[in-house]
């Protein structure tokens, strides 16, 4: 009997701990079931359970020195102890405060754009759904992006505040963070890809508690960029295309795995720094721009050009470029809304479709001859 008692102790822990690992095996076998439903973003991951979402954000700005993650929690949502260490959002929201003329569209397509109660610097969203909500009182002016109104984004005290940061030191989001208003860092704006950029509408859809409605939208904008890039694919290459202009002393091309390199190569168009590697851009003396892209037939103008007149007077050199003495120039930046937004920094990331079929317009005109620009326009 003195042998028997500690092996019935023996058998009881390991029934005990045996019926805790099965537990945590189940936990943890839910866990691996669940599936991240993003498929294009590099930086946003979103894997859904009964009742909360967890979203992981990677990459927020360059050289990020870790991810973010968060616990969209519908009430009453029970949620395991492994995940209570992380940031916990209550949704669906009834308030948000966004910082990025980006995230306008994704409201507006989810029909929620009447959520929004505050924006930094609000004379740059160009949407005129929005702008009558601005109008009205019903979205207010929380400061710049930089400099947020923290008493003011007290007193509207909203569910959440999606915004972001731009390296490893941002005081602002500490400071936010420190008067327990709950944030959400989006990373959006470090998306390559033009389709990764765009389902970042799923990170609202979840928030929203509208991820049908988010994935269906998704669905139609990728079925209409790849019908438009197929199109485009039966075509010759015909075109050499400058892209740019100077900024001060310094001409920024963009590198050959950038966003707009990434359109140009689904416009089926020779971009000439394709093979520039890297993403962002490239700062370079108009001397070599110039030895490279003398000849180029077609120069997608940076900045918010109306003529070419315009374009002339902001550097008298760009005359020797044969885009230029051809009449084969375009900008992308020129369509502003009622307070000076530019349309194209706004809308564009969520609607890429648009953006390619407005490149292969110019590019292959006749592949599109109904179709009229979104955002380009040639310089007269």
């Amino acid at each position: 009997m003195r042998h028997l008692f500690p092996k019935l102790i023996f058998i009881s822990s390991f029934f005990i701990l045996f019926g805790c690992k099965k537990n945590e095996t189940s936990e943890v076998a839910k866990t691996d079931a669940a599936k991240n439903s993003i498929e294009y973003a590099s930086g946003l991951s979103i894997v859904k359970y009964d009742d909360y979402s967890v979203v992981t954000v990677s990459n927020p700005w360059p050289n990020a020195n870790k991810d973010f993650k968060y616990v969209l929690k519908e009430k009453e949502a029970k949620v395991p102890d492994s995940l209570q260490a992380y940031t916990a959002i209550q949704v669906p929201l009834e308030s948000v405060v966004v910082t990025s003329t980006t995230n306008i569209p994704f409201l507006e397509m989810l029909e929620v754009e009447n959520k929004l109660v505050g924006f930094p610097h609000t004379d740059y969203i160009s949407s005129e759904k929005t702008r009558a909500l601005i109008d009205k009182g019903s979205v207010k002016n929380v400061g710049q992006n930089e400099k947020l109104n923290i008493e003011q984004l007290i007193e509207l005290s909203p569910d959440l505040i999606v915004t972001f940061g731009v390296d490893n030191n941002n005081p602002m989001l500490d400071n936010l963070k420190k008067s327990g208003l709950n944030i959400l860092i989006q990373g959006d704006w470090m998306e390559q890809s033009p389709l990764g950029k765009a389902e970042w509408i799923k990170l609202y859809g979840a928030l929203f508690g509208k991820e049908e409605k988010a994935k269906e939208l998704f669905d139609k904008i990728v079925q209409s960029y790849e019908q438009a890039k197929k199109l485009a694919a039966e075509k010759a290459v015909n075109s050499t295309v400058l892209y740019g202009s100077m900024y001060e002393d310094v001409w920024y091309v963009a590198k050959g795995n950038s966003w707009v390199a990434e359109f140009m190569k689904d416009a089926h168009a020779n971009y000439l720094w394709a093979d520039l590697k890297g993403t962002g851009s490239e700062g370079l003396s108009f001397e070599k721009v110039l030895d490279k892209a003398k000849t180029a037939n077609i120069w997608i103008a940076s900045g918010s050009f109306k003529s070419l007149d315009e374009l002339q007077k902001a550097n008298p050199h760009y005359g020797e470029f044969d885009a230029f003495k051809n009449k084969n120039v375009y900008s992308f930046e020129g369509k502003l809304g009622a307070t000076g937004g530019t349309v194209y920094y706004e809308l564009a990331p969520s609607r890429p479709d648009l953006v390619l079929k407005d490149y292969i317009k110019i590019f292959h005109p006749d592949l599109l001859p109904s179709y009229e620009f979104t955002f380009a326009s040639k310089l007269n």
